[in-house]
């Protein structure tokens, strides 16, 4: 190859790749709409009040090439050295056929979340494995699939133990837990009115003054220490005795050797799968676990993986107790949890099915002889060692020399915990090595010897765990490569087909972009590393946040939430910061539409505001009379709006700026969702068309991959006057507890302590591991490409709209009959007429080759239609025509020429067994049931792509939430 055709190459740019129309496919598209270019759909659809015409001021588009040269120098600034500072967070060794195959790999990370069951029947197994390693090594009945990271799992734990036992109002903490924990908890605590108390002593002797209905014992503690089995005990008989749940926030590799939480009486258990195999990320993102005592599950937030059976009577996996889901509880909700932190939660799962039982203890084994081996040291040269109980962690006193100390072990590459002027904490990790033991040692000038110190006193583990044969039969690398190829094989993901997930954006994530987050800088440094170390991190965070403050129209931008979720909360906890900080403590009703996400009422609830629902006008917009009425009737207690802009109905409402206007009339905030900001970025901004605060789905705008449910990054953008309301963290690096401003260059994630504000993520930078993809996607699209994603966008949903229209009619349509970014279609009369459910399109889609659209939101018995940007027309087409081809199919049941029940589309989706079967007992020909729209027998179907066949026919959803089931074989199956 020429030097001219590598430059050629090299500069072709990424927006081409990443926008999946070409140019003669947009001329057939925009002629079919009857416009003549995209500006005019533009100017068709959004309202020219909020139009921007400036172009975005973002630096001009990288190439491919260019972006990873310049990710990889921020990566090099990072020095990650040796992580010993624990606080949660540790040392691990991610197995490279699980890092290849599961956190490098399309067929695991761009899909969605599994609420189509038949075709997520892999991740769900990986899912359950996850939650069999947490109950056998907690020793509790349930678990769910992952919670956010330990801090909020720790908090949404005491929010469950207030359901069930609601009379008291104080939590207790020990006071050996994690300091992030603490301020997590604090922050969330004051909007549901609870009290949390610190226990300076004893924690039983805390539970005699106080009425709890709570207490979190952390074991083993911040400090290292290991408390006594009879200690345990005694805290937890206390406070069942006064109707107190026990939580114990614990590790997962230290439960490997030590007895689980429910020998000696918790309730819950929570904590962090990171240490299984998940890298540092500088924090995340990471898999927070819950597992609960039985008579609890049905209160368990997130998402649970349970057992049901298929039409063929097969065992299939399926979400559990879906009712739980927070966009049904809406204001009545406790938990705001809507992603979860699937991925990380199949890599800590496949890294239990990697090591097994006897892998996993000879690491925690290794682990806790490290920590003996310093502690001798340390022990034998003269320096205190504060406890003499401990798995991984050293607590050393060394009076007046501990800045001294973690300096001096710094320079040798090993980074330590700086407690205070006095002590210096040491944890260990699975990735510690000799030589790193030698250097802590050298550090604290004493002989790395041969008399260990330290043990785990009366807490050695003798119960057996993971005896399910997952974990006994994939240790070779074959094995464990072939098992991970079966599990992704039955999925439905990004790298097989469309997913037209309204509301979800599941567009492309491209290689360029996902490839830095392994990158050792990014993938191995500790989230509480001293700020001199983080020097990359701090730069690429720097930059993205101005950017994305840049397109938004906001003064300052924090990306400390780690999910939408939180940085719902995150801005309602700001809107209520700038309230009490004006003396309107009253302030405390959020106005919601009733079309809006269901995490909106429950992020609301939760920040301790009081829900009022305002109407939706009969073309699906806000209705303002609605409106003014209850602005009318609260005028003094108004706090804030939350509107999701598009609306969820999929439109621009043109009403947007006159809402804005009335309630800030009233005295309230605007707080404008922005999980639809693909539709309007680079065309307009919310801070500047009257909107306060601002979350970002950095996981749907900005292409962080959905992994099957998480991870995600919900940044919270705010006007000037927020500014000093955004989250805060104590473990900032480099902060003091003077207050850190976040305005102008250097903002990042917030202050140390900022105004009463405290962190809504166990990390002060959030799930930063994955940022560098929206980093990338940002700098390699550029101001241009930004704004023709969008635009491409608006035109493949008015595409889909038109083209489907007269077979499904389109609900809800704006100014000129356009739609936003996506589309509703409505299947109501069709089903009361004909009895073909939504449920029946989706699963019918599978066998077409598609993973369905969001199913009855924001209407109950609609599809709604998102394409995004990176879809091809012939993609469009072939959804378009299935489409077509199974309202053919409704027809045919209208007509009588199939009963509802004896269907195609009843019976989808099928099977190959099913198909192949001896015996067909179907009024319909086999070849319609397995290869729809005219696809012929064999391995590839009309369109010139492999069939997709789903592992399990329709799943009993009814069936799964009435049996709640162990998967665990029989103990008679353990026989020889």
């Amino acid at each position: 190859m020429s030097h001219d055709a590598i430059s050629h190459t090299d500069r072709t740019p990424f927006a081409d790749r990443h926008i999946g129309p070409d140019t003669a496919e947009t001329a057939a598209m925009l002629e079919l709409l009857g416009v003549t270019d995209l500006d005019e759909l533009v100017d068709q659809s959004l309202p020219s009040a909020i139009r921007q015409h400036d172009p975005l001021g973002l630096p001009d588009a990288l190439t491919e090439q260019e972006v990873l040269v310049r990710l990889r120098e921020l990566a090099a600034r990072n020095n990650p050295c040796t992580p010993m500072i624990g606080l949660g967070y540790h040392g691990t060794v991610t197995p490279p056929v699980i890092r290849r195959n599961v956190l490098e790999d399309p067929a695991w990370y761009t899909a969605y979340t599994p609420y189509q069951p038949e075709i997520s029947q892999g991740r769900l197994e990986a899912l359950l494995n996850f939650q069999t390693v947490v109950s056998d090594l907690t020793g509790l009945a349930t678990s769910n699939a992952s919670l956010l990271d330990e801090s909020t799992a720790v908090a949404e734990a005491i929010a469950l133990a207030r359901r069930v036992r609601p009379k008291g109002q104080v939590a207790i903490l020990d006071g050996d837990t994690l300091p992030q924990t603490v301020a997590v908890v604090r922050t969330r605590a004051e909007g549901m009115g609870i009290e949390v108390v610190v226990a300076e002593g004893d924690l039983a002797d805390a539970l005699l003054q106080y009425d709890a209905f709570a207490v979190v014992v952390q074991t083993p503690g911040a400090s290292g220490r290991l408390a006594h089995t009879a200690e345990l005990h005694a805290i937890a008989q206390k406070a069942h005795e006064n109707d107190a749940l026990v939580i114990a926030a614990c590790d997962l590799l230290a439960m490997t050797v030590t007895v689980a939480p429910a020998t000696w009486g918790a309730d819950v258990a929570v904590g962090s799968s990171q240490r299984f195999g998940v890298p540092l990320f500088h924090g995340g993102p990471h898999a927070g676990f819950m597992a609960v005592a039985a008579g609890l599950e049905r209160n368990l937030p997130g998402r649970l993986v349970g057992v049901s059976k298929d039409a063929d009577g097969t065992p299939a996996f399926r979400l559990a107790l879906q009712t739980r889901e927070q966009h049904i509880r809406r204001e009545r909700a406790t938990s705001n949890i809507c992603t979860a932190q699937v991925l990380l939660a199949v890599v800590a799962s496949m890294y239990a099915v990697h090591h097994g039982p006897d892998g996993l203890r000879r690491i925690a084994e290794q682990v806790h002889a490290g920590a003996r081996a310093i502690a001798g040291a340390l022990k034998d040269g003269g320096v205190e060692v504060v406890h003499g109980t401990f798995f991984d962690t050293v607590l050393a006193r060394v009076p007046g020399r501990a800045a001294t100390v973690v300096a001096a072990a710094r320079e040798a590459g090993v980074h330590l915990r700086l407690v205070d002027a006095d002590h210096v904490g040491i944890s260990v990790g699975e990735d510690a090595r000799p030589v790193d033991v030698a250097a802590v040692c050298d550090a604290f000038d004493v002989t790395a010897g041969a008399h260990p110190h330290g043990s785990l006193a009366d807490h050695e583990r003798a119960a057996d765990y993971l005896l399910h044969p997952v974990f006994s039969a994939h240790h070779s690398e074959t094995d464990m490569l072939r098992y991970l190829r079966q599990l992704s094989d039955r999925d439905f993901a990004l790298d097989r087909g469309m997913i037209p997930l309204g509301s979800c954006t599941m567009k492309l994530n491209a290689t360029a972009e996902m490839e830095p987050i392994s990158y050792p800088g990014f993938a191995d440094l500790h989230p509480f590393a001293p700020a001199e170390d983080a020097e990359g991190y701090r730069e690429l965070i720097d930059e993205l946040q101005g950017w994305l403050a840049e397109v938004t129209g906001y003064a300052a931008v924090s990306i400390q939430p780690n999910a939408g979720s939180q940085g719902e909360l995150a801005g309602l906890l700001a809107i209520r910061g700038y309230h009490r900080s004006r003396g309107d403590e009253q302030r405390d009703v959020c106005l919601i539409p009733s079309s809006a996400h269901g995490t909106n009422a429950a992020s609301a609830a939760m920040a301790g505001m009081r829900v009022v629902v305002i109407k939706a006008a009969d073309d699906g917009s806000v209705d303002l009379a609605d409106l003014e009425a209850k602005l009318a009737a609260r005028a003094d207690r108004v706090a804030a709006i939350m509107v999701t802009y598009p609306s969820t109905h999929g439109v621009f409402e043109e009403g947007i700026t006159r809402l804005c206007e009335l309630v800030h009339a009233a005295g309230g905030q605007v707080y404008v969702d922005g999980a639809n900001l693909n539709a309007l970025l680079g065309l307009a901004r919310p801070g500047q068309f009257g909107a306060d605060v601002s979350h970002l789905n950095l996981h749907k705008t900005f292409c962080i991959p959905h992994g099957g449910g998480g991870p995600g990054v919900g940044p919270v953008g705010v006007g000037a006057h927020l500014v000093p309301f955004l989250p805060g963290h104590p473990m900032t690096p480099g902060a003091d507890t003077t207050d850190d401003a976040v305005v102008g260059e250097g903002a990042v994630g917030g202050s140390a302590v900022g105004e009463g504000v405290g962190p809504v993520s166990a990390a002060p930078y959030g799930s930063a591991g994955i940022l560098p993809i929206s980093y990338a996607y940002m700098a390699m699209m550029g101001p241009d490409g930004l704004k023709r994603a969008t635009e491409y966008a608006l035109l493949g949903a008015n595409y889909i709209a038109a083209r489907l229209g007269e077979h499904f009619p389109v609900l809800y349509t704006g100014r000129n009959g356009r739609v936003a970014h996506e589309c509703i279609l409505d299947l109501r009369r069709l089903t009361k007429e004909t009895g073909v459910t939504v449920d029946d399109v989706a699963k019918r889609l599978i066998d077409h080759g598609f993973h369905a659209p969001t199913m009855s939101f924001p209407v109950a018995g609609t599809l709604m239609v998102e394409p995004t940007e990176s879809e091809s027309k012939d993609e469009l087409d072939r959804f378009c025509d299935a489409m077509i081809a199974i309202r053919g199919e409704i027809d045919a049941v209208a007509q009588g020429t199939w009963p509802i029940g004896d269907s195609p589309l009843r019976n989808a989706p099928h099977t190959l067994a099913r198909v192949t079967a001896d015996e067909w007992p179907y009024a319909y020909p086999r070849s319609v049931g397995g290869f729809p729209a005219g696809r012929h027998l064999g391995p590839i179907g009309a369109t010139g792509r492999d069939k997709y066949w789903p592992a399990a026919s329709r799943i009993d959803q009814a069936f799964g939430d009435r049996n709640l089931v162990c998967t665990c074989p029989p103990p008679e199956a353990y026989e020889d």
